[in-house]
């Protein structure tokens, strides 16, 4: 009797949980795709983002973040022998789509979403990066691809920010499912290389999803994709800047 009494108690303090927990991360515009409630209880993680091809055999190089990482996506390489320091110019190869098979974008939209990305990642990595168009030393070449891409639902979205009901609703939604309602995705992968010698030097991929703030109230079609592919190329940036800081330091502090 207790024992079943146990049984019942932990989805019910597990799912009060992960709702403060969801409720804290409201503020967010984007979040990476959660395990559900019975997932979570098992000790079960995300679905990674599935092989497209556009990574090749570097796909098997990925993993998942270790536990206290504060890796950004669901799955990285990182190539320690780098000398990040030494790079300091980005060739931004144009975006392509890379379509998983039961992908449903247009042909019409995938240019337009690569179109969209093309533009934020020479916004965010001209921030701290020299933007150039030739091979040569301290120039890294980015390519990046866009896998799929899911639409919100307009309207419904909206209603499902702005109205509290409608709120506590969505976190219920996304404990049983890993989910909000009504949002867009995006899923996506890149590859950082040597621009004279090809050496792989990063590689990642990730899968993102509308999140709960009232930001995204305006979302239309394609605004939680395109809120992923900022959120990302954001991300490289400071995530290239620091590795470049880091770097740095650990040489001044071996001289020492």
């Amino acid at each position: 009797m207790n024992h079943k009494k146990k049984s019942i108690k932990l989805p019910t303090i597990l799912l009060s949980f992960m709702l403060a927990g969801w409720l804290l991360a409201g503020c967010s515009q984007t979040v990476t795709p959660s395990p559900n409630i019975f997932q979570r209880a098992q000790g079960q993680t995300p679905a990674r983002p599935p092989p497209s091809g556009f990574l090749g055999n570097d796909y098997s190089l990925l993993t998942p973040p270790a536990e206290g990482s504060d890796q950004q996506s669901m799955l990285r390489y990182t190539n320690a022998n780098t000398n990040w320091s030494n790079y300091n110019a980005i060739i931004i190869a144009p975006v392509t789509f890379w379509a998983v098979d039961d992908s449903r974008v247009s042909a019409a939209d995938q240019q337009t979403l690569c179109k969209y990305f093309d533009k934020v990642l020479i916004k965010a990595l001209g921030k701290n990066f020299t933007i150039v168009d030739q091979p040569g030393p301290g120039v890294a070449k980015l390519s990046a691809a866009l896998t799929d891409a899911t639409s919100a639902v307009p309207v419904l979205r909206t209603i499902s920010l702005v109205s509290p009901q409608a709120r506590v609703l969505s976190l219920i939604k996304m404990a049983a499912t890993g989910t909000y309602p009504f949002v867009g995705s995006a899923q996506g992968a890149a590859k950082l290389t040597d621009s004279v010698s090809g050496q792989l030097l990063e590689a990642w991929a990730d899968k993102q999803m509308g999140g709960a703030s009232l930001k995204s109230v305006d979302v239309f079609w394609w605004g939680d994709a395109e809120n992923a592919m900022d959120y990302w190329a954001n991300g490289l940036d400071q995530h290239l800047v620091a590795l470049g800081t880091q770097h740095t330091a650990s040489i001044a502090t071996a001289a020492d």
